[in-house]
């Protein structure tokens, strides 16, 4: 898991945070699930959220990470409609 966490994958970023907040490393935890939310993942973006109104996040930090998220969504969101248009036009249809 700490392999994939490494290479990107949002979703073992998130279960380590997971394992590091049941452990009562929430300092470990938070960093965690700051990297996953960057990388678009809603859970941790909930966690972000929970760690702040609980006190383990700065204001700095839950803004950076909604921001992060944001991004990571808008990001997506264009690949998708990329894709689309690409494959719309190697169909031959040209505009």
């Amino acid at each position: 898991m700490e392999e994939a966490a490494i290479r990107g994958h949002p979703d073992a970023r998130f279960n380590l945070g997971c394992e590091e907040e049941g452990n009562g490393n929430m300092q470990r935890a938070v960093k965690h699930f700051i990297i996953a939310a960057n990388l678009g993942h809603d859970k941790a973006l909930d966690a972000v959220r929970e760690n702040f109104v609980d006190g383990f996040v700065s204001k700095e930090d839950f803004e950076l990470a909604l921001r992060g998220h944001h991004q990571a969504a808008l990001d997506a969101t264009k690949s998708e409609q990329t894709d689309a248009a690409e494959g719309y036009h190697s169909q031959g249809n040209q505009h």
